[in-house]
């Protein structure tokens, strides 16, 4: 009676819940669910569209709610005693999702109104909705017999336990590891403000000295700067070893767990493998075709990787002499010789980065794009005091969303960065219900001398998740299911990544880069350098992101039961990409998470894919204008609001006036001149 998560609310009430309300609650949310499910599944009614396929759709709101408090929580704010109720929810959420797709009695029904789907007159919103819900039973089992049906249940269970696990040992494993240094020459390269920040982390855990750990603010700036190689060593491979130490935190039988069961599901349902699988529902289609999408990158990237990892080498052995360039010299070596050649670095750079001031800019660009205001409130309960949250409106004083923002590391909170929501965006009864929204982020903290600077890269960091942020605050379709995000996963990342395009444009850096001691803006030369050096070792980066697609694709679109050693097999993956020598203690897909515990197993090429997108969206703007407000409409309204009720291929031509074209990337990318 007393369970917060089970009264109504808006926002989630953070302050009132327990970690002992989270069970109850989600195993009454399911049994209201199932009674809302078994309405459907047994009604006497003819099956129509609205009394079934969108009856469907709106059905376990509360179920939906719970969730996403909780499994959000479990991401940015974690402890031992939430991950333990995870595992124990996970397969019964599973098992619940399994109910509906296999129910023969609702499937009869949603199958009746797809076989009549001609003769209803149904918008395209509806039309898509019906498709993804006749396929979400299809694709999932319902047409399997009995016994095929048991193990399929069986699969899912195991998977999502496997997979928490998998993202919980990544977690405890970045958590427990320390550098704890006591000499200060170790430190000989770093900036001030990271030896700051290290001398903080140390007293904060009660230690003298200095701390680096595996948490990005911290693990990055000592990869770059640290001129003590052995040092650099140690944590690159600690960093490369995560769920690779055959112990209690290994990763290695899960993987190969996780991997035979999903190829065992695919061929259950009828599919070659779990790409092929998968792929059914993007816009790649095939896992061939995403291999011949990489490969044609890769031939084109790989001769300027190669220059360029030569350079990389020859300067490194001017400067220091070094014979053999290792991974954990990468950062640091790139990053002199990026001073070198273009005197621009992140600590130049992050005086005009001031946390709040990249906040403000990126509010006042969604402003003059899309005619959004963004107010702090102080009257919304957060789960951690870092939090910020606001209140979003657009230029009529409409509400459009709330939105959470939390950017600092802890040791709750996985790492990475991503988008997450607490509410979708959906019609109901003829009120738009506006989207709970959320960006999280690991960012440098504020020290007592200092405020949150960002580097570069976590300016466009913050730039990307907002503009996932974005995607799901300016949602404005009827259904739940295909509000916001819920896109083809290949589609996901177009709104991002665009939004990253204006941190390099002068007009945009001007609105939001000042020093954060003087207030004077960015100077001319820094914008011109930031631009010059965008393309910088860009040949390696683009290898180094698709050597990562290849090795997704390499687990999931083959049979892996012949599959033993996990090394070996990456290694396999990684013969076409490797420019550095391998180091025989790590292993890159033990801590893999965005395809072994996140939702981009078979989809990790949809970066570069979206990239593509990106790059050709952004290039219309360039060529009318960065705050055009004409094509920012057209973004608003065929993309950003759209979610995913049509094609998205439909949705980017409406947009654009044209198909993608692939020029655009390798112009910006500085590979067409190669």
């Amino acid at each position: 009676m007393n369970n917060p998560l089970l009264a109504p609310f808006d926002t989630a009430p953070f302050s009132k819940i327990k970690n002992e309300h989270f069970k109850p609650a989600i195993l009454q949310a399911i049994e209201e669910a199932r009674k809302e499910i078994d309405a459907i599944a047994q009604s006497v009614d003819k099956p129509t569209f609205k009394n079934t396929i969108a009856a469907l759709d709106f059905s376990g709101e509360q179920l939906d709610r719970v969730t996403s408090v909780f499994f959000n929580l479990n991401s940015a704010e974690t402890n031992d005693e939430i991950q333990k109720i995870a595992q124990e929810v996970s397969p019964l959420l599973s098992e619940f999702s399994n109910d509906i797709i296999l129910n023969e009695s609702l499937f009869k029904r949603v199958k009746a109104v797809y076989d009549q789907k001609d003769q209803l007159h149904l918008t395209p919103e509806e039309q898509t909705l019906l498709d993804k819900k006749y396929k979400g039973f299809s694709r999932n089992g319902a047409n399997l017999p009995e016994e095929k049906k048991k193990r399929l249940r069986e699969i899912d269970a195991e998977l999502s336990k496997l997979t928490l696990q998998f993202g919980q040992n990544v977690l405890a494993e970045t958590n427990k590891y320390e550098m704890h240094l006591t000499e200060e020459p170790d430190l000989n390269g770093l900036p001030e403000g990271e030896k700051e920040a290290a001398a903080d982390l140390a007293k904060s855990k009660g230690k003298s000295g200095w701390l680096i750990t595996l948490d990005y603010p911290s693990y990055i700036p000592f990869m770059k700067y640290a001129s003590n190689r052995n040092l650099r060593k140690q944590l690159s491979i600690a960093f490369g070893s995560k769920g690779f130490h055959k112990d209690e935190l290994d990763n290695q039988d899960n993987i190969l767990n996780i991997t035979r069961l999903r190829y065992e599901r695919a061929k259950l349902l009828g599919y070659k493998s779990h790409a092929h699988y998968v792929l059914e529902e993007r816009m790649a289609e095939t896992p061939e075709k995403v291999e011949e999408f990489l490969n044609n990158l890769l031939s084109m990237a790989k001769p300027a990787a190669e220059r360029e990892y030569k350079q990389l080498e020859e300067f490194a052995k001017e400067l220091d002499n070094i014979d053999r360039l290792e991974k954990w010299d990468s950062a640091y070596y790139s990053e002199k010789l990026k001073q070198k050649l273009f005197d621009l670095d992140d600590e130049k750079l992050k005086p005009y980065f001031k946390l709040e001031n990249v906040i403000a800019g990126v509010f006042k660009i969604a402003e003059k794009l899309f005619g959004l205001r963004f107010e702090e409130v102080f009257d919304i309960e957060k789960y951690h005091a870092d939090v910020k949250t606001y209140r979003v409106y657009d230029e009529d004083s409409n509400f459009i969303s709330l939105f959470y923002a939390d950017f600092h590391p802890r040791s709750g909170k996985r790492g990475g960065a991503w988008m997450t929501s607490y509410k979708p965006q959906y019609v109901r009864n003829e009120k738009n219900v506006r989207p709970h929204i959320s960006n999280v982020c690991n960012f440098t903290k504020p020290t007592a001398s200092k405020p949150s600077l960002l580097t570069f890269n976590e300016v466009t960091t913050l730039f990307h998740e907002f503009g996932h942020g974005l995607h799901g605050m300016l949602a404005n379709t009827v259904y739940p299911g295909l509000s916001g995000t819920s896109v083809y996963w290949d589609f996901v990342e177009l709104p991002s990544q665009v939004m990253e395009n204006w941190c390099y444009e002068k007009e945009a850096l001007e609105l939001f880069a000042t020093h954060y001691e003087t207030g004077e803006p960015i100077p001319m030369e820094y914008i011109t350098k930031i631009k010059e050096s965008a393309t910088f070792l860009e040949g390696m980066a683009t290898l180094r992101q698709l050597s990562f697609g290849i090795l997704d694709m390499s687990w999931h679109s083959v049979d892996p039961s012949g599959i033993t050693d996990v090394k070996a097999q990456e290694q396999k993956a990684f013969k076409e990409t490797d420019l550095f020598p391998d180091v025989a203690q790590t292993c890159m897909s033990t801590s893999f998470s965005h395809i072994f515990q996140g939702g981009y197993s078979s989809g990790y090429y949809s970066y570069k894919w979206a990239e593509v997108l990106d790059a050709d969206a952004f290039a219309y703007f360039k060529e009318n204008g960065i705050f055009n407000k004409d094509i920012a409409d057209k973004f608003k309204s065929h993309i950003l609001s759209q979610g995913g009720t049509e094609n998205p291929m439909e949705l980017y031509k409406r947009f654009r006036g044209r198909e993608p074209k692939l020029e655009p990337l390798l112009e910006r990318a500085g590979l067409l001149k190669n």
